[in-house]
């Protein structure tokens, strides 16, 4: 019904006159009339205007309750209670490889079977040889790759079991879905190991390994896979679909009134009042609230902005290498927030707790309950990116307009029109939730619903700039702050590098930023001796920084330093060059033995740092020859370098040609060489994607 009061005409009002003297009546014809009218419309408001929108019903996630000890380690033996035959590991480094197990698990349910989710870093691995001990028991693993073929922090033990290992897996029914991006060497090295030693140690697998590509559209990927997974899944176990492929709520929804302050969350990432009682040890769950020692502008002009911050670590105790990189926990631009909290007309201070209906999941809360909704789309939720088709596909109920839902329909529907329309509308065109909720005026979905489905805010991870042999009591980061137009005339931020830039120290005050340290295998060789070359375009030379001020330490100290030569390129020498008076001392000390600069829009032709590689051929083949290491860094956000992945590529390709035609080499064992470098830790590769 329409918000709108209704226009009531005069002749459908119903009047009836007394015939009673003039002098004698109380109420004349029309004030009959506006009395019927004052009426209707009480009667309209009453029963219809107040009426509360009604929502979409969704089932709840119906779970067998476990029966016996609550808190047995085994998950065998939790599946048997429970009666699952359907088990997703997941090794995940951003939540993207959590989020799909989880999907895969409620999949289940419309083919008969019973999933949980699990983190490998809590189970027992070993259990997976008794997995035959359950009728139709399948194991599917969600695994994505970290830096250079590396597990993800989740599943290191489980790498490692699956490599020391020799245990029966006979019987096991499995399948794998690798997560990774097509542009690093070792592209989902995690997936294809777990797929290819699950076989090898017995395992029986039902339906080939899914490939997922982050450089492209790694939903779409997972969505392709997934279409036809299910099907071989029937077929391999004689099941059937239901038939139902209703949403299904996964977690339920309390509003608490009168719980007490100090049990409510605001924005830590585990234990509830870290952020107000710190304790050691500071680590992914436990972050330290670091204060802002600097942050400064490195640009000196243009219309961009590149931060150079610090971070006090003093008393902390935590403790880093040059080359590691630091997580920042972002909060998102209150703008967005509370436009969301107005779009859905909700009181953004309300405290709630989502609570999984699953009692065995791994997982209770999908992020730290209670908090206010406020909290969770500031501090917990990713309100920002492009959201995924299965959230549309789960909000198209909540459309009131037949042509909204209509539209919803067709953009999340498995077809290569659904898939278009979603690229073109959703990706192309940088539409967050909020901007989601602006374009499709009666799409008024539940928040609680909403907050369920939203993907997690991550942490952000920058290389650290600095050395601790010259700065051991502070983390530097180099920053690029992202802001752009999308087309649809929006001005799209980056979380974490716009939060930032506001973070500056006033009148000694110093605001805190909740950080943790993250071990990197990129570094310098343990011989100070041995010759290295840096290309390290825009913030791509952050690292190299502190690779320099380490070399710089070591000259100093009087140790034999090798040949240090750094590639860097930016748009403009007057704008742009950061950090130029620094090297620029280190280049006539000799800790820089050369400099090689490409300023790519100061001349007519653009000149890239790779251009430069390449006409240094003769220098890098003799670097080379005498056991130089090579390190690439680059950043997506420096846009004037191109795409940094590709610059990566650039420079694999000139290393190649310089192999070939200085060291005589055919394609093959120039490759070859490469490789072997790789494997020596000789060429390493720090690019963020």
């Amino acid at each position: 019904m329409s918000d709108e009061v209704p226009n009531i005409p005069m002749t459908d009002v119903p009047v009836t006159e007394v015939p009673v003297p003039e002098e004698e009546a109380w109420f004349s014809t029309l004030d009959l009339l506006i009395l019927s009218m004052l009426a209707g419309f009480a009667v309209y408001w009453l029963f219809f205007k107040n009426k509360k929108q009604e929502q979409p019903v969704f089932k709840k996630l119906v779970v067998q309750p476990m029966a016996g000890k609550i808190d047995d380690p085994s998950f065998i033996n939790k599946m048997k209670n429970s009666k699952r035959n359907v088990i997703v590991f997941y090794g995940s480094q951003t939540g993207t490889a959590e989020e799909f197990a989880g999907r895969l698990a409620k999949d289940s349910i419309m083919y008969g079977m019973k999933g949980m989710v699990a983190d490998p870093e809590e189970c027992e691995l070993y259990e997976l040889s008794r997995l035959s001990e359950i009728d139709n028991a399948l194991a599917l693993f969600c695994m994505a790759t970290y830096g250079e073929g590396d597990p993800t922090d989740n599943a290191q033990d489980f790498y490692e079991w699956l490599q020391s290992g020799d245990t029966d897996l006979s019987g096991v029914k499995f399948a794998v879905f690798a997560l990774g991006n097509k542009t690093y060497e070792h592209y989902n090295a995690m997936g294809k190991y777990v797929d290819k030693r699950l076989e090898e140690l017995g395992g029986t697998r039902v339906f080939e390994l899914g490939m997922g590509d982050d450089d492209a559209n790694i939903e779409e990927d997972f969505v392709n896979w997934r279409e036809k997974f299910w099907p071989a899944v029937c077929e391999h176990f004689g099941v059937e679909a239901t038939g139902d492929q209703g949403s299904v709520r996964q977690y339920s929804v309390t509003i608490n009134d009168d719980i007490p302050k100090e049990k409510i969350y605001t924005g830590e990432i585990a234990r509830l009042g870290s952020f107000t009682n710190q304790k050691l040890p500071y680590d992914a769950k436990n972050p330290y609230l670091a204060p802002v020692r600097v942050n400064r502008e490195l640009h000196k002009g243009g219309d961009r902005s590149c931060l150079h911050i610090e971070f006090d670590i003093s008393g902390s105790k935590i403790r880093y290498e040059a080359g590691d990189h630091v997580a920042v926990y972002p909060v998102n631009d209150s703008d967005i927030v509370e436009g969301i909290g107005k779009r859905l007309e909700v009181d953004l201070d309300t405290i709630f707790t989502l609570t999984n209906v699953d009692e065995e999941a791994s997982k209770k809360h999908p992020f730290p309950c209670p908090c206010s909704y406020r909290t969770a789309l500031s501090h917990y939720l990713d309100i920002t990116n492009p959201p995924r088709v299965l959230l549309l596909k789960e909000m198209v109920e909540y459309a009131r307009d037949d042509k909204d839902k209509e539209f919803l329909a067709k953009m999340t529907a498995s077809t290569a029109e659904g898939k278009q329309l979603y690229n073109d509308w959703i990706i192309k065109d940088h539409r967050n939730i909020l901007a989601v909720l602006e374009d499709l005026p009666s799409l008024k979905p539940a928040i609680d619903h909403l907050c369920e489905l939203m993907p997690k805010l991550q942490a952000r991870y920058y290389s650290i700039s600095s050395s601790p042999k010259v700065h051991d009591t502070s983390i530097h980061i180099t920053a690029v702050v992202v802001e752009y137009k999308t087309k649809t005339g929006r001005t799209q931020r980056g979380v974490a590098t716009n939060w930032l830039k506001m973070k500056k120290p006033d009148n000694g005050i110093k605001p805190r930023v909740p950080i943790y340290v993250r071990k990197s295998q990129f570094r310098l060789p343990f011989k100070s001796n041995t010759p290295v070359i840096m290309i390290g375009p825009g913030t791509g030379l952050a690292p190299f920084r502190g690779f320099i001020q380490e070399r710089f330490v070591a000259k100093r100290d009087g140790k034999p330093v090798g040949d240090t030569v750094l590639y860097f390129g930016c748009r403009h020498k007057a704008e742009d060059f950061i950090y130029h008076d620094e090297l620029e001392d280190y280049e006539k000390d000799g800790t820089l033995t050369q400099m090689h600069l490409a300023f790519s829009r100061d001349q007519e032709h653009k000149v890239y740092v790779q251009h430069l590689l390449e006409q240094n051929s003769e220098e890098t083949w003799k670097l080379l020859e005498n056991g130089g290491h090579i390190y690439v860094c680059g950043a997506p956000a420096d846009q004037f370098i191109g795409d940094a992945r590709n610059m990566a590529r650039d420079v694999h390709n000139v290393i190649l040609k310089v192999l070939m035609e200085k060291g005589n080499m055919d394609n093959e064992k120039a490759e070859n060489y490469i490789k072997k470098m790789q494997n020596k830790g000789r060429y390493s590769c720090d690019v963020w994607s």
